[in-house]
């Protein structure tokens, strides 16, 4: 019953966010299913092996099963993946329930269950199609298996293989085990046969089978996971898509998706028994560590957050008075940022896909439309969410790899001067019949749109904190044939 209701659940928690986070959440898992499957157009991270095709593949299969039905509908290729993403992190809730039952007992699991289910930032990442949802999935089946105090489901080979799958799909993913592999190889007494028949035959089966997969795709063998270090930890140029100070996670990025979890997750730790310590330092570490790459995100340190949700919820056993109040309190405090973030804030990215998907619903339009995304790149999503060969273009973005401190990618000079570059870019080209871009772009446009024959066709609400280059509406532009 623990299981139906909390998938339930959670497929209740996919219908219920509408809305886009960052452009990962489709260009590193859907977009590049579409391409295996479809052979639409390819991204960038791909075409220069930052991103692996294992996790994409869980999507391309899924694809290539309902192309073989004839049933690849959009919707169906929206929705599906997103629905196979919230059933596993809803049989990662009910793990979590497991680990926490068989560590301590029912009382206890329970109130790290809710502690988990009513999480905003866990309802707001949890269906979505992000490496970072998927690494924290497998950071929690690999924590039920992993060798702690007074488990009786400890198995070596079967976490090992947890984390190096999460490794496979994002590199990354290993920091927050750094600790715990460490730990257990200290307390182990037979160290020479956990690296012989353990550490040796798991990691390179897992790197041997990505490797493989990889072959196939790229068409040549390349150690992606290397790459994608190389690229966002010892060059550290993740610094393209913006910087933060050094403190940003302490002071920002763990208050904020914890939220009013905070309290209770500093009132657990002090109370947890001692043997609990070692999941606050993962936390601490995984904090530490990341602090010192100079990109930051939200979403980099979502897979700590199963660790503080079992001091979340040993905080909520041990209250005494006000037990009611607390977790009425926590219910009531998370229900206002998962619906407000899920249903309202930044749909526009999604929702402006509708009228590019009505351009496909007739035949006739096909054959002389096309699009231009004139937006930050990869604000919506491509091809996965049209699914028809209709023209699309949007800005690119390339980060530099040649370590110029001058480059400028395309859309950075767009947005320097977008007046001048669309003279220059459609003087003698054909325009495009839609354009696409934020609210706050319109005015410095208008003699281009005035010019050419467009008109507004489409207003859609994007968000109501609008900052720098995203407007609060996306705009649709149709040019009037002659």
């Amino acid at each position: 019953y623990l299981v139906l209701f909390t998938i339930t659940l959670r497929v209740l928690n996919c219908f219920l966010v509408q809305t886009s986070f960052v452009p990962d959440e489709y260009w590193q898992s859907l977009e590049v299913a579409h391409h295996m499957v479809f052979k639409y157009p390819l991204l960038f991270e791909v075409k220069m092996s930052l991103r692996g095709y294992s996790y994409p593949l869980l999507f391309a299969t899924i694809y290539r099963v309902l192309q073989l039905l004839a049933k690849d509908d959009v919707q169906l290729l929206i929705w599906i993946p997103r629905l196979v993403q919230a059933v596993l992190s809803a049989l990662a809730d009910v793990k979590l329930y497991s680990l926490v039952r068989h560590l301590e007992n029912a009382e206890t699991a329970k109130w790290v269950y809710l502690c988990q289910l009513c999480s905003w930032f866990t309802w707001y990442c949890c269906t979505r199609t992000l490496t970072n949802t998927m690494e924290t999935v497998l950071t929690i089946f690999a924590l039920f298996y992993y060798p702690m105090e007074g488990s009786k489901i400890r198995s070596s080979c079967k976490y090992l293989t947890l984390v190096a799958l999460a490794f496979i799909i994002r590199p990354t993913a290993v920091i927050p085990w750094i600790p715990l592999v460490l730990r257990h190889f200290w307390q182990e007494q037979k160290k020479v046969d956990l690296v012989l028949y353990s550490y040796i035959p798991v990691g390179l089966t897992t790197l041997g089978i990505s490797l493989i997969i990889d072959r196939v795709f790229f068409g040549e063998w390349i150690l992606v996971q290397m790459k994608f270090l190389k690229f966002n930890v010892l060059q550290n140029l993740g610094t393209f898509y913006g910087s933060h100070p050094w403190h940003w996670y302490l002071t920002q990025g763990l208050p904020v998706i914890l939220g009013t979890h905070l309290p209770f997750f500093i009132h657990g730790c002090i109370q947890a028994p001692k043997r609990y310590r070692i999941f606050l330092v993962v936390v601490v570490w995984t904090l530490l560590v990341y602090s010192m790459l100079s990109h930051k995100e939200f979403r980099f340190i979502y897979p700590v957050l199963p660790f503080c949700m079992v001091f979340c919820g040993y905080s909520l056993k041990q209250l005494k008075t006000w037990k009611k109040s607390a977790i009425t309190f926590l219910l009531l405090s998370n229900l206002l940022p998962a619906l407000y973030t899920g249903l309202i804030h930044q749909r526009g990215s999604l929702d402006v896909m509708i009228h590019m998907q009505q351009l496909c619903n007739n035949s006739s339009n096909q054959s002389w439309a096309s699009v231009f995304v004139m937006m930050p790149c990869h604000s919506t999503p491509f091809y996965s969410h049209v699914h028809c060969p209709l023209p699309m273009r949007f800005l690119q973005c390339p980060p530099d790899l040649t370590g110029k401190e001058s480059y400028l990618d395309e859309a950075d000079i767009f947005y320097s001067n977008p007046l001048k570059w669309l003279n220059e870019e459609f003087y003698n080209g054909t325009l495009p019949t839609h354009l696409v871009f934020f609210s706050v772009l319109e005015q410095e446009i208008s003699s281009f749109l005035v010019l050419n024959g467009y008109e507004r066709t489409a207003t859609v609400f994007h968000t109501h904190m609008p900052q720098g280059r995203i407007g609060s509406h996306i705009y649709v532009y149709t040019r009037r044939v002659k």
